[in-house]
């Protein structure tokens, strides 16, 4: 009898702790919908040197807007030159917000680049290291 109650004892105590690490585990890592933005070039790639420039600067403004909004988590430029130039992560509600946002960027209305946007689960605030 000593013996069936050791093991009923450790039993429960085993299934508490690992009832206790799964809720842990999932606390840490909880989930969240990202919205993964490509930047692609565009149809109309033919701005003069200057315009083209000036056309970055209020690209990086935009960007970096949207990371002092708490908008966009990252973003950079692929370095292989395609067709994708480019990522963003943004942190909005929704997709439309999303494709908002993103086509709001001058390099998007200009027509420079082009935009493909796809929902994307990630753990919540994860980073890179």
């Amino acid at each position: 009898m000593k013996n069936i109650f050791i093991l009923i004892t450790l039993s429960l105590f085993t299934l508490t702790m690992n009832a206790q690490e799964k809720k842990s585990l999932e606390h840490q890592y909880e989930m969240k919908t990202y919205y993964m933005v490509f930047l692609k070039k565009g149809p109309n790639r033919n701005q003069d040197e200057a315009t083209a420039k000036k056309l970055q600067e209020q690209h990086m403004a935009h960007l970096t807007k949207m990371a002092d909004d708490g908008k966009m988590d990252l973003a950079g430029p692929f370095m292989d030159d395609g067709d994708i130039r480019g990522i963003c992560v943004y942190n909005v509600a929704n997709k439309e917000e999303a494709e908002k946002l993103a086509n709001e960027d001058p390099m998007v209305k200009a027509g420079r680049l082009t935009v493909e946007i796809h929902p994307w689960y990630a753990g919540k605030n994860s980073s890179l290291k």
